[in-house]
């Protein structure tokens, strides 16, 4: 599943904390007021000049480069100053945010499972592998924990089974299997996760 990452979308409203480091490698703390596919609301009462690039480090969204825009009360607007598949990345993100935020499902098919062994590893297109914790699996795919953040699309390997993200999900992606899995091939679980 492919998310059209240019549709318009409502800004956010939910709490987001964050902190901000400017060209002087001075840090500050921030709130997100507001987020949307164009740029945010930042609150605090550090306020940089229009235009000034700063790098934000953003709960849920993790390390954003900005460039500050105009004051507004308690803080100022910011832009995205990315751009390319970093861009596209960053909006897949948002995407999946404001779909949680609105309590929409998130597409799983088949029953899911936890599995007894957690830890696992993820293979990335180029070789490089990842440590990773399976949350839950079923026989079209899993949902992992892992540092890395391959864009929605990415081909994958997770252990020996192949699949491509299709979704980001709170400190990891989902991941759906290229072929589903018989039932007796799920490894051994613990029992069904509660929807």
């Amino acid at each position: 599943m492919q998310v059209d990452v240019d549709q318009p979308a409502s800004k956010m409203a939910n709490v987001m904390f964050g902190r901000f480091m400017l060209p002087d490698t001075s840090e500050h703390t921030c709130q997100v007021a507001s987020l949307d596919m164009d740029g945010a609301t930042l609150l605090t009462t550090d306020v940089p000049p229009a235009g000034t690039i700063i790098v934000a480090y953003l709960e849920d969204l993790g390390r954003v480069e900005l460039s500050a825009g105009k004051t507004v009360p308690g803080g100022f607007e910011v832009r995205y100053a990315v751009n390319g598949a970093r861009l596209e990345r960053l909006k897949q993100r948002i995407h999946w945010l404001q779909q949680k935020a609105s309590g929409m499902p998130d597409g799983r098919k088949h029953v899911r499972y936890e599995p007894q062994e957690k830890n696992s590893q993820i293979t990335l297109p180029d070789g490089r592998i990842y440590p990773c914790e399976v949350i839950d699996i079923s026989v079209s795919g899993a949902a992992i924990k892992t540092e890395v953040m391959p864009s929605v699309g990415t081909f994958v390997t997770l252990g020996r089974q192949r699949g491509r993200v299709v979704r980001y999900m709170n400190e990891g992606v989902g991941i759906e299997f290229m072929k589903q899995l018989a039932p007796n091939q799920l490894p051994a679980v613990a029992g069904p996760v509660p929807l």
